[in-house]
């Protein structure tokens, strides 16, 4: 059973202490921000991409993939991205119950409940602790955007390829096109596999 937020500040160690497996909270500026539950939409494309990143990053070795309700713990919040991936050169900021620090790349899945949240907030901390890839999805609106952190330290959207496809910095090689996630049914894993040239 979800918990309620306490009223009082705390730690990221208190947060930490106080969290448990069948509450889904951030801890931003001390406080505890108690997150809805998600539409089934929200977890048919969250899965889909999950399959894919987890499926590319294992096949080539690239680094770890986790997902929410995980924690990354960054400089004053501790936010609970639907997806996180982490390179290998980055692997020692992965602990047993969360991420401490940026992850090389975060996908959040947009609820129609957290569109000013994912997009404000959550964009300028993730920009700020030097995440270098963000996604947003919004599956209700069927809207994707790609931001890549460029020299200067600030997001830059990144516009689809020809094809439609995003193509990834942090993860060279792996691409979507966007219309996969809204299409029934979507592109399977072995199909991502040959397209990505991973499977012959």
């Amino acid at each position: 059973m979800q918990k309620q937020a306490p009223l009082e500040k705390m730690t990221f160690e208190q947060f930490h202490d106080w969290l448990d497996e069948d509450t889904h909270a951030e801890w931003v500026d001390g406080r505890v921000e108690i997150l809805p539950p998600v539409s089934c939409t929200h977890q048919e494309v969250g899965l889909f991409l999950l399959s894919a990143i987890f499926t590319f990053a294992h096949s080539t070795s690239a680094g770890a993939v986790v997902f929410a309700p995980f924690q990354m713990r960054l400089a004053n919040s501790s936010r609970s991205p639907d997806i996180l991936y982490v390179s290998n050169a980055n692997l020692h900021r992965l602990k047993d119950t969360y991420l401490d620090g940026a992850a090389d790349l975060v996908v959040e899945v947009i609820s129609p409940e957290s569109r000013a949240r994912d997009r404000g907030e959550k964009f300028y901390e993730y920009e700020s602790a030097g995440v270098q890839e963000y996604w947003l999805i919004d599956p209700e609106r069927r809207r994707a955007e790609f931001y890549q952190l460029v020299e200067d330290g600030a997001y830059r959207a990144v516009l689809m390829a020809s094809e439609g496809a995003y193509h990834s910095r942090v993860l060279e090689g792996l691409w979507l096109r966007v219309e996969w996630l809204w299409q029934q049914p979507k592109p399977t894993i072995v199909e991502l596999l040959r397209l990505w040239g991973l499977l012959a």
